[in-house]
């Protein structure tokens, strides 16, 4: 089994850090909230993303899937009482030639193999659609 690590500490009361490896990140745990760090909610979402991508920069040397970018757009909905992330919905937008039908494979690929994906969707209703990039 694979293991992760993460340190996370509060630096005062406007944020906190979280330390893994070389990296770190600045958390909202502001009460109050702040605009240059990520809350929780949308640290939840973040992850959910990068598993997304991760899954497709995984796959696609090994089903010769080519593409030239990836954007990930979603969105969650917070329900009060109990507090509670009751629905994520996301659009995985790609830009490449390939046609719809390998498009999908990727879409499902991702859905099926992401450790992220998989974890939020038993726990919340996760839901979203693949498409082209168009310009």
């Amino acid at each position: 089994m694979l293991e992760y690590a993460v340190e996370a500490r509060r630096i005062n009361k406007h944020g906190s850090v979280a330390k893994t490896k070389d990296a770190e990140i600045t958390l909202d745990t502001d009460v109050a909230g702040r605009d240059d760090a990520f809350n929780p909610a949308e640290l939840l979402l973040a992850a959910i993303s990068a598993c997304m991508i991760k899954g497709i920069e995984r796959v696609a040397p090994i089903t010769k899937f080519e593409y030239r970018g990836i954007e990930v757009r979603l969105k969650g909905k917070r329900q009060d009482s109990p507090p509670f992330m009751a629905e994520i919905t996301y659009e995985l937008i790609i830009d490449t030639d390939e046609d719809d039908h390998r498009l999908e494979l990727i879409h499902s690929n991702v859905r099926k193999y992401g450790t992220i994906y998989n974890t939020i969707a038993a726990a919340t209703k996760l839901e979203g659609i693949v498409r082209r990039k168009t310009d």
